[in-house]
């Protein structure tokens, strides 16, 4: 096989005849990463915007933190700037948007896919009345395939999504999905930015030839690393490449070895979790429950697809050890279902959290919901990697009491590393005891002050928080929270957007394991192209 290079610079796409795709797979059970190759990629970090072709308003390169491209004429009606191929068909087209200004209401900035003509295209739209909208747009004639309420506020970076497979148009936000349906007005075309009577920045544009999130795209260039800094943000782990505590204490292979079976009921995952020995259990359907479901030893929970999961319930895994949970969307499980956390460790040992969409709402009051992932009673060897909470207020808990000493300190040694924690207003996470918890690499954004905050280390514990990126968040770390007293925490190549450092002090035990801190200026990119579900093939 002869592999080609296509490209020599970021902002160029790649398509060639004959090219060849090169798929490396690892497998832990049944799982492998998906791998997709990336058509098109710009981060305007060479400071033009060679390769892409306007339509109306003012295109620039300028800096905000790095170098984004921006449209600065605010009389424009409808400014577009074109990139890629006429010839692509199915495909994720992603970008990170920042609305500058409206002019006027119904105004909007946004993306657009399968682009065949100046005004023909599938486009999604933030809207300045608080609204999102995937459209299909053919010259007057505009029909929206779904749309969502979602505040659309200046000043503030969203990430966008659209996919394009077949006649299947879905379009997301953040990483949510917010609208999806189905639409043959056009089935090929490139890219484009688009404003109305709107001033907008974009960056970290993204296309691949594969539906789902694309991959981080590759640095041309970047300073020597430090021996604990990689030189460019990496791709989600594979399956297999798991690190952190969960390797720790025999290591975790959850139903490794064990039968493979696919659940499409609550009742077939009840009996599957329960089954004594190690099981492969895919979970396939969103199912609605009001009770916990309780997981035995030896299990890999897989959910299939991006919207396989829980409503309304969560996983409980106490008194077991050697569980793993992947791809897995849980949300809405209220204070009295149960433990009422939607993943809820108790006494177990070995686990992993990986990839999983974890969520509620902020507007139900504080006691409404608990935790999206608390871990408690001498949980222990756990690995937090590449999972999206969102949308709660406390998010993730370790050590339930400052009187369960006995039961805890020597416990509690969990490692959080490439998480995104998306307006999750408290505990990310509040540690108890646990001595050393591992924050590394994860991205912070939109926690307010005031009651809110990020991380906090409380009665012995000690937080090693490194190599993350805070945006937008008003307490990044500090000691003590409530009536607990001041824990230990170390903050060492953080990143700090519209934030700032918080509090340190005393020591924090060494980490046994081996692992890499990725440069922190590009966790944000890489994190929220990776986390979640449906980013490893099911």
């Amino acid at each position: 096989m002869t592999l080609r290079r296509i490209g020599t610079r970021r902002g160029r796409w790649l398509a060639a005849a004959g090219s060849a795709l090169v798929a490396v797979v690892l497998v832990l059970g049944v799982t492998s990463v998906a791998n997709a190759a990336t058509l098109f990629s710009d981060d305007f970090q060479d400071g033009n915007i060679s390769g892409w072709s306007k339509s109306g308003g003012d295109w620039t390169v300028v800096s905000d933190g790095s170098l984004v491209m921006q449209q600065g004429n605010l009389a424009s009606e409808l400014a577009r700037n074109f990139a890629g191929s006429t010839s692509w068909t199915n495909y994720t087209v992603q970008a990170r948007v920042k609305p500058l200004a409206f002019d006027g209401s119904g105004r909007f900035v946004g993306i657009s896919a399968r682009t065949s003509g100046a005004t023909k295209f599938y486009r999604l739209a933030l809207i300045n009345a608080n609204r999102v909208e995937l459209q299909a747009v053919n010259g007057s004639s505009v029909t929206v395939i779904g749309s969502a309420s979602r505040t659309v506020s200046t000043g503030v970076w969203y990430l966008l999504r659209i996919e394009a497979t077949g006649t299947t148009i879905r379009g997301f936000v953040d990483g949510t999905q917010v609208a999806s349906g189905t639409n043959t007005m056009e089935d090929n075309g490139r890219i484009a930015m688009q404003t109305f009577h709107a001033t907008a920045r974009f960056d970290d544009v993204i296309v691949s030839d594969t539906v789902g999130p694309p991959p981080p795209p590759p640095t041309t260039s970047s300073p020597t690393p430090t021996p604990s800094q990689s030189t460019s943000p990496p791709p989600p782990p594979p399956p297999g490449n798991l690190i952190g505590w969960a390797t720790q204490g025999g290591g975790t292979t959850g139903g490794a070895g064990g039968p493979t079976v696919t659940v499409t009921s609550l009742s077939a995952l009840n009996s599957a979790v329960a089954a004594s020995g190690p099981q492969i259990i895919r979970v396939s359907g969103n199912f609605s429950c009001s009770a916990d479901v309780r997981v035995s030893a030896n299990k890999t929970i897989l959910g299939v697809g991006s919207g396989s999961g829980l409503n309304g319930c969560g996983l409980n895994i106490s008194d077991v050890s050697n569980v793993i949970v992947r791809n897995m969307r849980i949300s809405n499980v209220q204070a009295g279902n149960g433990n009422g956390d939607a993943i809820h460790v108790d006494h177990g040992t070995r686990i992993w959290i990986d990839h999983n969409d974890l969520s509620s709402n902020t507007t139900s009051g504080t006691d409404f919901y608990d935790g999206l992932l608390d871990m408690t009673h001498a949980a222990d060897f756990i690995t937090v990697s590449w999972n999206v909470f969102h949308d709660h207020i406390k998010c993730s808990l370790v050590g339930h009491s400052d009187s369960n000493a006995g039961e805890d300190v020597g416990h509690l040694r969990i490692t959080y590393h490439h998480n995104w924690f998306n307006n999750c207003q408290q505990r990310n996470p509040r540690v108890r005891f646990g001595n050393p918890v591992h924050v590394f690499n994860n991205y912070y954004l939109n926690i307010p002050g005031g009651d809110g905050y990020a991380i906090a280390s409380t009665i012995q514990g000690g937080v090693r928080v490194e190599g993350n990126y805070f945006e937008n968040v008003g307490d990044t770390y500090h000691l003590g929270e409530g009536s607990s007293p001041a824990g230990s925490l170390v903050a060492t190549n953080n990143v700090f957007v519209n934030s700032a450092p918080g509090q340190t002090g005393g020591s924090v035990n060494s980490i046994p394991y081996g692992y890499t801190v990725d440069a922190p200026s590009g966790v944000r990119a890489s994190v929220m192209a990776g986390a979640g579900t449906g980013k490893i093939s099911t």
